[in-house]
C-alpha cells in the first residue's frame, strides 16, 4: 500500500498559514495513506502576532499523521529592504534554502521504502525558491496558492510581460486585459507590488517563474465562484492542473492570546441582544490600522448612519482609541454599538445571526468566511492583493458593495469620508438587495463545494490521485 508524506512549507504569515494548515488536515482525513510534515517557520523578528502564530501551530501538533519541524531561524535580510515586504520575504525565504534542503534529505532518508514520488513538496507561492531543493532530490511539487485565481492570473501576467518587457508597471498603465478576468483590470487596484522599484516587482516575476514547474495549482477558491476565470486558465497546455479545494477556512476560529474570554464573551453577548441581521462588522484584518484621522471619520460615519455596529479598532501606537474617537461619541452610541480593542472572533462573530454586513479589508480568508456565513461585504482594501479582490468582488462577482475599491493608505491626503462610510453602510444594511441575495446564494454553493460529490472535495480527490498516481476516487 502506498504511503505518500507530504512536506508543506507555509509562509508565516496569517493569512497563508491558517489556510495551508486547514488544508493539510482536510487531506489526512480523506486519505489514509497521505502522512504531514509542516516545515515551520518563524520571521526574525518579534511580532505581536507570534503569539497566535505559535498558538495555531501548536493546535496543529495534536492532530493524528501531522508532524511539525521547526526551521532555525536565520539572519533577517538588511532591514531597509522592507521598503518592499515581498521582496524582503523573497530573500528571507532564499536564506531558508539549506534548512529546507536538510529537512528534506533527512526525511527522504528515513523513510526506507523511498522510491520517487513517496515524497512530496507543497509550497506557499512565497516559498518558490525551495523548488530547487526539491529538483535537486527529485521530488515532485505542488504549489498552495492561499489567495484566488484572479491573483494567479496577474502572476501569470507579470511573468510573461517580464519577456518582453522588464520593468515595472505603470499606475498610468491602461487597464490590463488579464486571462482571468471578463473586465479590463485598472492599474489602481494592483498590489503595490507590481510598480514597486524597491525590490517588490522583481520578487513578484521571481515567484511566477517558476509557478509553472510545479505538478499542480492548489487554490483555496471554489470553482463556481471562479468559473470564468477556471475555465480560461485551466487550459491544461502552458499551465499546471488547477486544483480549487476551497473554501478552507478555520471555522473553530482560533482565538488571539491578547484577546481574553472576558472580551470575548463580552462581544457575544452584546451580538445576542441585537436584532436579526441588525449589525455591521467593521474590522481591517492583522495590518489594518488607521491614523487619528481616518479613524474620526469612521466613527462620525457609523453615527450618521444610525445602524448598529461591532468595531474592531487597531490604532496607531502611542494613541489610544479614547483619545481619537469624537467628543461625547460613545455616549451618542450609546448600546447600540460597540468598539473592541484590537481583537474580535471574526468568525464567530460573522456567523452570529444578528450581523447583517461587513466593512471589510478584503483580505482573501476574509472575504471566503463571509461568502461562508452569507455575510454582504463593504470593501475597503489596505494592502497586498486586496484591491484586486475588492474589484474582483464587486465588478466581477457582484457579490460585494463598493465603498472603495482602491484604497491604499497614503496618511491624511486619502482620507474615506464619513458620508462615503455612511452611504456604503445604508447600502450594505438596507432593504433587500440584489447583493445579499447574490451573496446567500453563494453562501449556500460554497458549502455544497466540500460535501461529498462537490466540486472542491471531487478536486481533492483528482489532486490526491496526482499525487499517488492511482484511481482511488
Amino acid at each position: 500500500m502506498a504511503r505518500v508524506e507530504l512536506v508543506f512549507i507555509p509562509a508565516p504569515g496569517i493569512g497563508h498559514l491558517v489556510s495551508t494548515l486547514e488544508f493539510a488536515k482536510r487531506l489526512i482525513h480523506y486519505d489514509h495513506r497521505l502522512f504531514i510534515t509542516v516545515l515551520y517557520m518563524k520571521f526574525p523578528f518579534k511580532s505581536h502576532l507570534d503569539a497566535y502564530i505559535d498558538s495555531i501551530v501548536a493546535s496543529l501538533s495534536l492532530v493524528h499523521r501531522i508532524k511539525l519541524l521547526h526551521l532555525p531561524l536565520v539572519d533577517s535580510p538588511p532591514m531597509e529592504l522592507l521598503k518592499s515586504i515581498e521582496n524582503f520575504i523573497y530573500l528571507y525565504m532564499e536564506s531558508l534554502v539549506p534548512h529546507v534542503r536538510k529537512a528534506l534529505t533527512d526525511i527522504v532518508s528515513s523513510n526506507s521504502n523511498y522510491s520517487q514520488g513517496d515524497v512530496v513538496l507543497v509550497l506557499d507561492f512565497f516559498c518558490m525558491p525551495m523548488m530547487d531543493v526539491a529538483n535537486e532530490l527529485g521530488l515532485p511539487s505542488y504549489m498552495f496558492m492561499t489567495s484566488n485565481l484572479g491573483f494567479l492570473s496577474l502572476m501569470f501576467y507579470l511573468a510573461t510581460r517580464h519577456n518582453q518587457i522588464s520593468s515595472e508597471l505603470e499606475e498610468s498603465d491602461a487597464p490590463l486585459r488579464l486571462q482571468g478576468f471578463q473586465n479590463p483590470v485598472p492599474s489602481s487596484v494592483l498590489p503595490t507590488a507590481a510598480f514597486c522599484k524597491d525590490g517588490g516587482y522583481s520578487a513578484y516575476v521571481k515567484l511566477a517563474q517558476r509557478f509553472r514547474e510545479t505538478k499542480g495549482i492548489i487554490v483555496n477558491s471554489f470553482e463556481e465562484l471562479e468559473s470564468y476565470s477556471f475555465s480560461s486558465m485551466n487550459d491544461g497546455a502552458e499551465t499546471p492542473p488547477i486544483y480549487m479545494v476551497g473554501p478552507v477556512l478555520d471555522l473553530n476560529g482560533q482565538p488571539h492570546p491578547s484577546m481574553d474570554q472576558v472580551q470575548n464573551d463580552k462581544i457575544l453577548k452584546w451580538l445576542d441582544e441585537q436584532p436579526h441581521s441588525s449589525v455591521v462588522f467593521l474590522c481591517f484584518g492583522s495590518m489594518g490600522r488607521f491614523g487619528a484621522s481616518q479613524l474620526r471619520e469612521i466613527a462620525s460615519g457609523l453615527k450618521r448612519s444610525g445602524h448598529r455596529f461591532l468595531w474592531s479598532v487597531r490604532v496607531q501606537q502611542p494613541t489610544t482609541i479614547d483619545e481619537i474617537l469624537p467628543e461625547g461619541f460613545l455616549e451618542q452610541i450609546g448600546s447600540k454599538g460597540m468598539i473592541c480593542n484590537e481583537w474580535a472572533p471574526q468568525v464567530k462573530v460573522l456567523a452570529h445571526s444578528a450581523v447583517g454586513g461587513f466593512l471589510s479589508h478584503c483580505g482573501w480568508n476574509s472575504i471566503l468566511e463571509s461568502l461562508w456565513y452569507g455575510v454582504p461585504v463593504a470593501t475597503w482594501p489596505i494592502y497586498a492583493e486586496q484591491q484586486l479582490n475588492a474589484f474582483r468582488m464587486v465588478r466581477e462577482f457582484g457579490l460585494a458593495v463598493d465603498l472603495r475599491l482602491d484604497y491604499k493608505d497614503r496618511g491624511d491626503d486619502h482620507i474615506v469620508s464619513a458620508e462615503e462610510i455612511e452611504t456604503a453602510v445604508k447600502h450594505l444594511m438596507e432593504g433587500d438587495s440584489e447583493v445579499r441575495k447574490k451573496v446567500k446564494e453563494m453562501s449556500e454553493t460554497a458549502r455544497k463545494s466540500v460535501e461529498e460529490g462537490g466540486s472542491s472535495f471531487t478536486a481533492i480527490g483528482k489532486l490526491i490521485n496526482s499525487i499517488i498516481g492511482s484511481n482511488y476516487y
